[in-house]
């Protein structure tokens, strides 16, 4: 009797682990390239084991000379490598960004150029989960009742939930380094409000344990005018101790092959006292090589 209870509780403990795996199974994959380009905020979803996903972008930022000391014209590059690793629905990330920035002194005088200092700006590493994929029912298949068909799917107010959290390194120019190597944390959610039209939400708490520390908020409207063209309309804010910034961005991307994108973008800028402009053109590419988690051994069985 012992042996009996011991070997269900065994069969039941697998076949739970089994479940559990293939949930985890449900594919992030797209069978075109889904890129965060041109827009600053992050999708909670992954882009699908075996895909190596690559998201480049060169920039223009110019501001006016607000504090005593400011950095009001920048010059750079930026790339985001993606890919996710053991389950679907975890990604890990990395960025780089090397930019070149104009220094400026201003005082009661006179604003001055000052020099310029060229380096790394930003290296750091990061994991997502996604914690909850928002499913919708698929009208297409209603023909009994076109109000049905038509009606708004109020689950779609329900957003897709993921999970952030990345390390900065300190490895940066010197104008750059924050005390210390820091953490970053954060919750990534999108809306689907039609098959064209979605709402992604990030907040951030950054640079945790420094005096530097940050919290932000970024909100992301994108359309999809036809299969290739798409928009988007972008707040974000910063909140420090000292100083708040914000921004808000437009653009365009257009989807060249199902692995390659083109974007383009540009930002009004008010940091602190100061306003800017920000202007950027990116290219992502992805290297694809996604299988199927499961293999259908009898592909004839309806």
């Amino acid at each position: 009797m012992q042996y009996s209870l011991t070997f269900s509780y065994k069969k039941y403990c697998f076949a739970f682990v089994l479940l559990f795996l293939f949930s985890q199974a449900n594919a992030q994959y797209t069978e075109v390239i889904n890129s965060n380009k041109p827009g600053f905020s992050e999708s909670p979803y992954s882009v699908g084991t075996g895909v190596y996903q690559f998201e480049s972008n060169i920039f223009y930022r110019k501001s006016t000379i607000e504090p005593t000391f400011s950095r009001p014209e920048s010059l750079g590059f930026d790339l985001l490598f993606r890919t996710s690793f053991l389950l679907e629905k975890l990604e890990l990330n990395a960025q780089i960004a090397y930019q070149k920035d104009e220094l400026g002194f201003k005082n009661i005088f006179t604003n001055d150029d000052v020099g310029s200092e060229s380096g790394l700006s930003q290296l750091s590493v990061a994991v997502k989960y996604l914690l909850y994929e928002q499913k919708f029912t698929d009208k297409t298949k209603e023909v009994r009742s076109w109000r049905r068909k038509m009606a708004f799917d109020y689950k779609r107010l329900i957003p897709s939930v993921a999970v952030y959290a990345g390390y900065n390194t300190n490895f940066v120019g010197d104008i750059f380094k924050k005390e210390k190597a820091t953490p970053k944390a954060g919750i990534l959610l999108q809306n689907d409000l039609s098959d064209y039209f979605n709402v992604i939400t990030n907040v951030y708490y950054d640079f945790i344990g420094t005096d530097f520390e940050e919290i932000s908020y970024i909100v992301t409207a994108t359309y999809n005018f036809s299969s290739r063209w798409s928009t988007f309309f972008e707040n974000q804010g910063i909140f420090r101790e000292f100083q708040n910034d914000t921004n808000f961005g437009t653009g365009l991307a257009y989807l060249f092959s199902r692995d390659l994108q083109i974007n383009t973008s540009a930002r009004l800028l008010i940091e602190g006292e100061a306003t800017g402009f920000y202007g950027g053109f990116g290219i992502s590419y992805r290297i694809d090589r996604h299988k199927d988690s499961y293999k259908d051994f009898n592909p004839n069985l309806e």
